[in-house]
């Protein structure tokens, strides 16, 4: 297998741009005050801006996943199918109105501080693991497409191309924290920018691509089976509500100057995506009307493309529609759209486990250095981890989809919950986690070898579950966590079940959250911010 030398010297140099940005920029961490070295690696001194926070919240969202997964979803399923881009843009736009506010306002560290200060430390321990599971599964689709398209433009292989960019992401991650991984996300996303768009003229002009208006809605557009309906639903609410409770978007909302600045950052960002993601949408399209009988690749490949490979459309498209040096800068952009999203999502679990798990309910007495090099130590391992799932994946697209599903049967009920129904309690959490994870996973899930236990409504043994089964999960957790939070609370108030049997003790965490609600009120916050830019 011959390597393409001057492809590969170009994502060297590359990786060393963003290396050296990340590096740069990492100094900035060190520069803060003294004390609050943690808090500097974790929200960058709450010194992100609504320029670099827009900017930074975009680049996580227009990931490998995205870029690979969209062209691949258009070219499989057709536009009305491709929802994820449509789906999360959605989820920003909710959660810049409905949530970002609050959360900043509140002067929390993690998105998992709410539920640490009002269910207890364990609970929020607890929901770490769903959080974690999505942050991976997310870093393991980006670097896969990321593989994917190595493999096909330099004939490198994919297992290294993996290894390598997460060594790299993780390298200055691990140095600087949120200030690395920001203002890499602006230079990657230029990148990602400038990269695709230019690759879309020479691909749409290519003598093998024929007019995609001319039977656009069998080839490109597609058609929804009424029978898909509930299957289509669900989809789409789950991916725009999923997409809200993500450490890896609160993590810049936390750390924006001041709550209205993260409010507009996130609902700018909701937009820019279609900006970015559009070039992947008119990739697809063009790889839908091409005749590949007339390119290189039926040379080496087979037409039409068996199924397995249609992961590989992009790169693709790349490499058979476009002259090499395109295809080249177009691989640079597919790298930038890695790496942003990899050393966004593992600083984010890393950060959650640092403080949510290992400080608060382990080592409440762990010093600043102590929580950093824990946060170190946990950013190898996520990348690790990530890099492991990346390479095992089979399909980007779904493992994009699938990084969602727990995050919103189980985490999305909780949030709306810890935010906006101040008499939940930790019992309704509990119960609420358990019910809504047993029938997620009892609806069953192929990609994942996972069999049906529950048969929903319409359930088919050919196309499975056609029910908006992830919905009714989600629907089902919220309510019980709701109706037991009411029934506890009722049955302890009233003194029909003795305060000594509160295993919780839901009147003293209730305080101590009324208590932090005070410390870190919007109105001293406000006066806060105010104070420190008048200074």
């Amino acid at each position: 297998m011959a390597i393409h030398v001057l492809g590969l010297v170009s994502i060297i140099v590359f990786y060393l741009l963003i290396l050296l940005v990340g590096l740069w920029a990492g100094r900035k961490t060190k520069q803060g005050d003294k004390g609050k070295e943690a808090d500097n690696m974790m929200i960058a001194g709450r010194n992100i801006g609504m320029f670099v926070g827009t900017f930074t919240i975009t680049a996580t969202l227009i990931g490998g996943g995205a870029i690979n997964g969209t062209a691949e979803s258009i070219v499989t399923t057709g536009l009305i199918w491709c929802q994820a881009p449509f789906g999360y843009a959605t989820g920003l736009c909710l959660a810049g109105y409905f949530f970002v506010g609050k959360m900043r306002s509140q002067g929390y560290v993690t998105m998992l501080d709410p539920f640490t200060y009002k269910y207890g430390e364990r609970m929020g321990g607890l929901l770490f693991i769903p959080a974690l599971m999505g942050e991976v599964f997310w870093t393991g689709a980006i670097l896969s497409a990321l593989g994917a398209t190595l493999s096909v433009i330099l004939e490198l292989d994919a297992k290294i191309s993996i290894i390598v960019s997460a060594c790299i992401a993780v390298f200055y991650t691990f140095f600087g924290g949120l200030y690395s991984v920001a203002y890499t996300d602006i230079v990657q996303l230029g990148c990602v920018f400038v990269g695709l768009w230019l690759v879309v003229p020479f691909a749409m002009t290519h003598e093998a691509v024929g007019d995609i208006t001319v039977n656009a809605t069998s080839n490109w557009v597609k058609t929804l089976d009424p029978a898909y309906a509930g299957v289509y639903i669900d989809n789409y609410l789950f991916i725009a509500f999923g997409g809200i409770p993500w450490h890896s978007l609160f993590q810049r909302v936390l750390a924006s100057t001041t709550a209205r600045n993260a409010e507009i950052a996130t609902v700018l960002s909701g937009v820019c995506c279609f900006i970015f993601l559009g070039p992947s949408f008119l990739i697809g399209i063009v790889a839908s009307v091409t005749d590949w009988n007339q390119t290189r690749y039926a040379e080496v490949g087979e037409v039409p493309i068996p199924a397995k490979d249609l992961k590989l459309i992009l790169p693709l498209v790349l490499e058979y529609l476009t002259p090499k040096a395109v295809a080249f800068v177009g691989l640079g952009a597919v790298s930038a759209a890695v790496m942003s999203s990899a050393d966004s999502t593992t600083l984010s679990a890393s950060t959650m486990f640092a403080r949510n798990v290992y400080k608060l309910v382990f080592r409440p007495q762990a010093s600043e250095s102590e929580i950093i090099w824990v946060m170190r130590i946990s950013i190898i391992g996520v990348g690790t981890l990530s890099a492991i799932m990346g390479i095992v994946v089979d399909s980007i697209y779904m493992l994009w989809f699938l990084c969602s599903d727990l995050v919103y049967v189980v985490l999305f009920p909780q949030l709306l919950c810890a935010i906006y129904l101040r008499w939940t309690n930790t019992y309704g959490s509990l119960s609420g986690y358990i019910v809504g994870i047993f029938f997620r996973l009892a609806a069953g899930e192929v990609a994942l070898g996972i069999p049906v236990l529950i048969k929903y409504p319409f359930f088919s043994e050919t196309n499975g579950q056609m029910f908006p089964f992830r919905t009714f999960a989600m629907l089902l957790s919220l309510n019980t966590i709701m109706f037991m939070s009411y029934a506890t609370n009722y049955l302890f108030h009233h003194r029909i079940i003795s305060r000594r049997f509160d295993i919780f003790e839901t009147k003293k965490r209730e305080s101590i959250h009324k208590i932090k609600q005070m410390e870190m009120s919007p109105l001293r916050q406000t006066f806060e911010e105010e104070r420190e830019h008048l200074s």
